[in-house]
């Protein structure tokens, strides 16, 4: 298969939807004879995740480190997810490895998922490439996700809060139990500050597998972060600890070049004068996006564009965003999995909110052009995903995503 054919077949794999669990990975894995480095970050939490594995990846790239990078969702290609050295995985490399996957797995039943073949391919990449260090985001969950299959040197947990409800549970208690699973036995681990419940689950897990536990309480502030927000500030410290904890030598000016210069696109990322944009997509998200709003621009308001997916608090993330908005503009956009904008616009007319529908993005950036407040592009890092192709003029470029 070339690239195209190859994505092409990995998409496909979405109509297996998602089934958690480790038995299609391991076996994955074993066929496919991959070897793992002693030094493996894990990390799993409801936000924040992604921020800690590229600041982790940040630092260790800086100290010169070889270093092997897994994140999901994509925003706009799927090659964003597997970096080597902060490089993206090469579209032949991608299609090299979807081939010989789906040889692989052509008769299995159950037949792997896409994000179990994604895992493959990434740690296939890895291991091709002799990566002295593995940093991995968990997709969803912890205990059944398919990265728990590799063995870890630090479980790290990011804050804890409500997000996929249908699959982890419907309380605190359930959803924390589900991510506390990538802890091991023997493995020590580094979390962010929890919610009461979820701190308790996890102290309960670490206990029970006597693994050595820190919670990381004080933000980070001896040098510059290159993202924005009070909330980096601590993950960067989960991030440093995570590390340390590891024993991953760094020096400090390596930590400090590290820190300064990583990007992570859609975490209130400064487009341009008047756009930021924020994939922020769950209530707790939501609440810290204004936050960092009011920190960076006062009591400005700002014209949010607004799209969600139609599984999430939708009513939640209105009202928490509603306190920086002057009016929201309500695109369809391309996921299939979007509410409608004429769904939001009925929750926006129960609160009596002005806003404005659109049949596409295009349209509703340009309209929101036309106000003088900042734009805020939010509600979904699939939506985020499609504004930055947009803005970039290169929408052909967006290919779908997926958990």
């Amino acid at each position: 298969m070339n690239s195209r054919e190859a994505l092409a077949w990995l998409y496909s794999t979405q109509r297996y939807g998602i089934k958690l669990g480790l038995a299609n990975t391991r076996r994955l894995l074993s066929e496919l004879e991959l070897n793992f480095p002693a030094q493996v970050i894990h990390v799993a939490g409801t936000n924040g995740k992604g921020s800690v594995c590229a600041m982790a990846d940040a630092i260790c790239r800086a100290a010169g480190h070889h270093t092997g990078l897994f994140t999901s969702p994509h925003l706009v290609n799927f090659h964003e997810r597997i970096r080597v050295d902060g490089e993206m995985i090469a579209a032949d490399e991608v299609a090299r490895g979807l081939t010989e996957i789906r040889d692989l797995i052509s008769t299995w039943d159950p037949h792997p998922t896409f994000f179990e073949v994604a895992t493959a391919v990434g740690l296939q990449h890895f291991n091709k490439t002799g990566c002295e260090i593995l940093i991995l985001e968990t997709g969803m969950g912890g205990r059944l996700d398919a990265t728990n299959a590799v063995p870890s040197s630090v479980s790290v947990i990011t804050p804890i809060d409500f997000d996929h409800e249908k699959w982890l549970g419907y309380s605190i208690e359930q959803i924390a139990s589900e991510k506390a699973g990538i802890i091991k036995p023997h493995v020590p681990v580094v979390s962010a500050p929890q919610l009461k419940e979820a701190e308790t689950v996890i102290r309960k897990r670490a206990a029970e597998c006597d693994a050595a536990l820190e919670f990381v309480s004080e933000p980070w502030t001896k040098t510059r972060i290159g993202l924005r927000g009070e909330h980096q500030k601590l993950n960067a410290a989960v991030a440093v600890a995570a590390l340390r904890t590891a024993r991953i030598s760094f020096s400090d000016l390596a930590l400090a070049e590290g820190l300064a210069n990583i990007e992570w696109p859609a975490r209130f990322q400064i487009w341009d004068e008047q756009i930021v944009i924020d994939g922020a997509h769950n209530p707790a998200g939501a609440r810290t996006l204004s936050q960092t709003w009011r920190d960076a621009f006062g009591q400005d308001r700002a014209t949010i564009i607004l799209a969600i997916l139609r599984d999430k608090k939708v009513s939640e993330i209105i009202d928490a965003l509603r306190p920086i908005a002057s009016r929201f503009l309500l695109p369809q956009i391309r996921s299939e999995r979007a509410e409608s904008p004429a769904n939001l616009a009925e929750l926006m007319r129960q609160r009596d909110i002005e806003h404005q529908q659109f049949v596409s993005a295009p349209d509703a950036i340009s309209d929101a052009r036309k106000f003088p407040e900042r734009i805020l592009i939010t509600g979904s890092l699939h939506f985020a995903g499609e504004a930055l192709a947009i803005l970039r003029g290169e929408p052909d470029a967006l290919e779908e995503s997926a958990q």
